[in-house]
């Protein structure tokens, strides 16, 4: 390692790496990988965006080690991202097949198209909702998924909403 301008060196820097373990393990519950992508998908598709590092596992994982951090996950994408090499260069892309999730503008009052809200915490009240505690799979599993009319093509396709 280089220099370090810290009291205690590089011991002092090896026990806050030990502090940070330990607090991201203190309540003696692993959270698996698996947990935080099956739990937490806006956070895992946040890391991904914010770091520009499309992968799913690495998000996971990066969050799994910044314990919950969304900030602190994306630092660690984004140094991983600075250590692979470029492989792939990107190409100008037709739009007419993309489907639009969300699309808000704020500058003008009436797109084309329309505006597309998505799924979004924009518009809910910010309470905690002390029933989470208690949910169980079964009733996750009857909750419907969204409505394939909330998508649509990109303003100019030539198809309907799919």
């Amino acid at each position: 390692m280089g220099y370090v301008a810290v009291k205690g060196g590089q011991e002092a820097i090896a026990q806050s790496n030990l502090g940070l373990a330990y607090a991201r393990i203190k309540g003696g519950r692993v959270l698996d990988v698996k947990d935080i992508l099956a739990g937490m998908r806006p956070l895992v598709d946040q890391v991904m965006s914010e770091s520009s590092l499309y992968d799913e596992q690495l998000a996971a994982l990066a969050i799994k080690q910044a314990g919950g951090s969304m900030e602190e996950a994306v630092f660690l994408m984004r140094a991983h991202r600075s250590t692979l090499s470029r492989l792939y260069y990107t190409t100008t892309s037709s739009t007419k097949g993309m489907f639009v999730e969300r699309r808000i503008s704020a500058s003008f009052k009436d797109i084309p198209g329309g505006q597309l809200l998505g799924v979004a915490n924009d518009f809910t009240q910010r309470f905690l909702d002390f029933d989470l505690l208690t949910e169980s799979e079964e009733e996750v599993n009857r909750t419907t998924s969204p409505s394939a009319a909330s998508s649509s093509r990109l303003p100019g396709a030539n198809a309907c909403n799919r």
